[in-house]
């Protein structure tokens, strides 16, 4: 594994994705994105800064209270940027700025400007330009610096749809990265499964996966790790991790790092003990079932509806084997009947962000991940998550001995134009291979 790549994209790319929308804006019309900014932890603390991932998918800048405005007017194009001027004294506080004067080179593009002349300038910018892409209530600072320019435009139109579908399609450095965060996230589970063992508490486990990021060059997770012991798999987003691992439990993990803006994601889960007993056996060997399954059917042309037909009878089988579930498999998929056990969907596009944008439906204005039509095929460049479930509490009318038990196995797949590529195959999870690993701790 080569973990010596770059951890940044060429400003090449990010040039060719400013063209690209160009291309699509309309005559006369200006488009608008804002950064992120600061946010308070407590006090004057401020959390851990984290640009927002379309203002990074257009610049690759990665410091708050900036805008990137493209404006396109007859066949001319221009770039311009606002950002925060030079201040030696902030700087030695708070860390260097690129600053007005080096901000046009650095980052190929047109024309820089300091944050301050926000107001002045953008009157300017616009004056031609008859249309103005915004996405309204994404980022309320940005929001009341053009309430207070008083703009006069015919038209507000929405950019979101537009990168959303940019942001769909991976370009072979962009799977790079993803591949270094699949594989430095492995790694991190991999350790987990070594490190773990009865009575450690689930932020022992937590912080040696925390360790793991950290030691790959992946300085935050993509979002809050899940350490779930016993009932506590069956909460989705779990994420207190704060009781202890008991002797003879599962222990569910979803956590991936983010590496160069890129998110991993993997679930992986396995008995405290090293050790599967023959009810958690069962009802994992379904999972996994379902997941190799899906995985052979999550390829270019197929959708990730095809798949979730074919995961959701495999589980009604499996349940109604084990006598957790009871009457025909025909009926009980009409019904719904398993979505006591299965209450999610099989997965979710992987990119910036960890549930990354784009549609799901051959309707394009269909992009809510919770939506249960997904039937767009897929397409080479895509990369989504692949990940069943079962969760059967406490409380369930089951037989006695699978109360309590989660299971969800979670992997990254990116469409190639051979099928499919797992980016985070690296963790074991046929039972054998845990347990042998495991057993190795």
């Amino acid at each position: 594994m080569d973990l010596a790549y770059m951890a940044a994209l060429p400003q090449e790319e990010f040039a060719k994705r400013r063209q690209r929308v160009f291309e699509q804006m309309q005559e006369n019309s200006v488009l608008i994105v804002f950064s992120e900014i600061e946010k308070r932890r407590s006090n004057d603390c401020a959390y851990p800064f984290r640009q927002d991932s379309y203002f990074w998918y257009l610049t690759g800048f990665n410091e708050p209270n900036s805008v990137l405005i493209l404006a396109k007017h007859g066949q001319t194009t221009e770039s311009s940027i606002f950002v925060r001027p030079s201040d030696p004294l902030r700087e030695t506080w708070d860390g260097r700025r690129l600053g007005v004067s080096n901000a046009a080179k650095k980052l190929q593009l047109d024309r820089a400007f300091s944050i301050d002349d926000f107001q002045t300038e953008l009157p300017k910018i616009l004056a031609k330009n008859t249309a103005l892409y915004h996405v309204q209530a994404l980022h309320p600072w940005g929001d009341a610096l053009l309430a207070k320019a008083q703009l006069n435009v015919e038209h507000v139109l929405c950019w979101k749809a537009m990168l959303d579908e940019m942001r769909l399609f991976k370009s072979d450095n962009e799977i790079a990265l993803m591949q270094q965060a699949g594989q430095i996230s492995a790694l991190a589970h991999i350790r987990a499964m070594q490190k773990t063992r009865p009575n450690r508490l689930e932020y022992e486990i937590e912080g040696e996966i925390l360790h793991e990021f950290n030691r790959f060059g992946a300085r935050s997770p993509a979002y809050n790790s899940i350490v779930a012991g016993g009932e506590n798999a069956c909460i989705l987003h779990y994420t207190e991790n704060d009781m202890s691992l008991k002797d003879g439990d599962l222990v569910l993990i979803d956590a991936g790092c983010e590496f160069a803006m890129y998110a991993g994601d993997i679930t992986r889960t396995y008995p405290v003990n090293g050790k599967f007993s023959q009810a958690q056996r069962e009802i994992y060997e379904i999972v996994l079932k379902a997941q190799k399954r899906a995985i052979e059917l999550l390829i270019p042309g197929n959708s990730i509806q095809q798949a979730n037909d074919e995961v959701v009878r495999i589980k009604v089988e499996g349940l109604l084997k084990l006598g957790i579930l009871h009457g025909e498999v025909e009926e009980l998929i009409q019904t719904e009947a398993y979505r006591q056990f299965y209450m999610h969907g099989l997965g979710h596009w992987l990119g910036l962000d960890v549930h990354d944008v784009g549609s799901y439906s051959k309707d394009q204005h269909n992009n809510n991940r919770n939506s249960k039509v997904r039937d767009r095929p897929l397409e080479v460049g895509m990369v989504l998550t692949v990940e069943p479930g079962l969760y059967i509490s406490e409380q369930a009318d089951v037989p006695e001995q699978y109360k309590g038990i989660g299971v969800r196995i979670e992997d990254n797949l990116v469409m190639t134009e051979y099928g499919n590529k797992n980016l985070t195959s690296a963790v074991p999870k046929e039972i054998d291979e845990i347990e042998k690993l495991m057993a190795r701790k």
